[in-house]
C-alpha cells in the first residue's frame, strides 16, 4: 500500500516539475524569440536546441536527486548507503539503462521500476519539447528567408 502511495506522489512530483520546468523555458525562449524577430534576426537554430536541451536534462537531474533523497528516506535507506550511491542508482535507474550493480531491499524494489517508466515518459516530453522548439525555429527560418510552408 505505502509503496502505491509514495508512487503517485512522485510521479505526479516528477511529471509536474518536467511539466512546469519546460513551460517556464518554452515562455523564456518565446521571449528570445521575440526580442530577436524585433530586431529583425533570428535566434540562432543552434542556440535555440542547445540551450533547451542544457534546460531540460538539467530537469532530469533534479528529478533523478528527488528520487535518489526519498531512496534514503525509506527505512534502511532502502539497501543504499549513501547519497553518491542513491544519486547513481537514480540515474541509471531514470533512464532506464538498469545496470544491476546495486538494486534496493526487496520491498522497495518495484518503487524503481515506478520511477524507470517515469523517466520514460519525462524523457518523451523532452523529445517532444526539442521537435517543438527545432520545428518553430525551422518554420520561423524559413518565414525570414522567404521561403513557403507547403
Amino acid at each position: 500500500m505505502w509503496i502505491f502511495v509514495i508512487s503517485i506522489l512522485m510521479i505526479g512530483l516528477t511529471v509536474g516539475i518536467h511539466t512546469l520546468g519546460a513551460v517556464f523555458w518554452l515562455g523564456h525562449l518565446g521571449h528570445r524569440i521575440d526580442h530577436y524577430s524585433r530586431q529583425n534576426k533570428q535566434l540562432p537554430l543552434l542556440r535555440g536546441i542547445l540551450t533547451t536541451a542544457i534546460a531540460l536534462i538539467t530537469l532530469h537531474v533534479v528529478e533523478a536527486f528527488l528520487w535518489a533523497i526519498l531512496y534514503l528516506q525509506l527505512p534502511s535507506q532502502a539497501g543504499l548507503k549513501n547519497m553518491q550511491e542513491a544519486v547513481y542508482f537514480s540515474m541509471i535507474t531514470f533512464t532506464t539503462i538498469g545496470y544491476g550493480d546495486i538494486t534496493l531491499n526487496k520491498q522497495w524494489q518495484l518503487l524503481a521500476g515506478v520511477e524507470g517508466m517515469v523517466g520514460i515518459v519525462v524523457f518523451g516530453l523532452t523529445a517532444a519539447t526539442l521537435f517543438a522548439v527545432i520545428q518553430k525555429s525551422w518554420k520561423l527560418g524559413k518565414h525570414k528567408s522567404g521561403g513557403h510552408d507547403k
